[in-house]
């Protein structure tokens, strides 16, 4: 169901930027995005609510619908995933950058305007990515390289340490402190400008959840575009809330299902076939890797595990045709 609100017109001399959001069980969150929203309207910008609600089973839609008055609101009756209802949105956007936003991540004051006035002075910088923190202010890391086969099984075995390949070190020890242009950005807070989403679009659909933003800033690079970091401006995202909805055990093998069958549709989609193949040998020796470890420090119960990991991969492997098709 797709409903168009009244439209709320801009004050004189107020910029006007989009804003996408999708819920998901997200309803306790609505009243504090309401805030943040409300205080970048203050700041003298239009903050034009385009939402979709996930097929909630809490009340967000109608809680989203009221409390933010979306000008567009789409109600799934199922939940398509992240990238999907997003792409939802896309022909309803006017505005000449758009705000991916999150429903658990907060802005700080000051955020929207110190990204714009980035994006201005940085013509071909096409996605902007802030600095990020938990609740406490610890750092999220948001600046990142893109994943490789090698890199990412370098990253989980702890070798990018004694092998220093380009783009294996963690995401965590890059500088978080300086302005600087990187391969992708988390999505919580995903400022694109207009002319990005006209000249590529925005998520590839294969992508339920997970690797849609690499894969839409390492297409966007291609495309000659820039994707930038800004650690002056700041946003609190207190990550997985949606899915707290959902018993601990069953979330985390579903969510660990559906990255790793990400990890797979990205890697067909950008090393091909033969990406596969050694990502699944690699992350297979990992596996064997992480698992004599761990029987060395007499942990057999989390030895296990990393070979119940190898086996939910190569499933994945199987009933993707090898990356290429989603199951969902």
């Amino acid at each position: 169901m797709i409903e168009a609100l009244p439209t709320r017109p801009a004050s004189a001399g107020m910029r006007v930027v989009d804003v996408l959001l999708v819920s998901f069980n997200s309803a306790h969150l609505i009243d504090d995005l309401r805030k943040t929203l409300e205080q970048a309207e203050r700041e003298g910008f239009t903050m034009r609510v385009l939402a979709v609600d996930n097929a909630s089973s809490d009340g967000s839609g109608d809680k989203l619908r009221s409390a933010l008055r979306c000008e567009v609101f789409i109600q799934n009756t199922q939940n398509v995933g992240f990238g999907r209802a997003n792409n939802q949105l896309l022909e309803h956007v006017r505005s000449d950058y758009v705000l991916l936003l999150n429903t658990d991540a907060f802005m700080s004051p000051g955020t929207i305007g110190k990204s714009l006035a980035y994006m201005d002075a940085h013509p071909r910088c096409g996605i902007l990515g802030v600095r990020l923190t938990d609740a406490d202010g610890s750092l999220q890391p948001s600046r990142r390289s893109f994943p490789t086969p090698l890199t990412t099984f370098l990253r989980r075995t702890g070798l990018q340490r004694v092998l220093p390949v380009r783009g294996a070190r963690l995401d965590s020890e890059e500088d978080h402190a300086q302005e600087a242009e990187c391969d992708w950005i988390t999505g919580c807070y995903y400022l694109v400008r207009r002319a990005v989403l006209d000249e590529i679009g925005l998520f590839d659909p294969r992508f339920f959840l997970y690797c849609e933003e690499v894969d839409h800033c390492r297409r966007a690079r291609d495309a000659g575009w820039s994707v930038a970091y800004l650690p002056s401006a700041s946003v609190v995202h207190l990550g997985g809330e949606s899915a707290k909805s959902v018993s601990a055990l069953s979330r985390e093998r579903q969510i660990s299902a559906i990255q790793t069958e990400s990890e797979l549709l990205y890697t067909r989609k950008h090393f091909g076939l033969a990406g596969v193949w050694a990502h699944l040998a690699l992350t297979l020796l990992g596996d064997t890797i992480l698992a004599l470890k761990d029987l060395l420090k007499g942990a057999a119960a989390s030895a296990w595990q990393q070979f119940r990991c190898s086996r939910v991969t190569f499933q994945l492997a199987r009933s993707t045709r090898l990356g290429s098709r989603p199951t969902r």
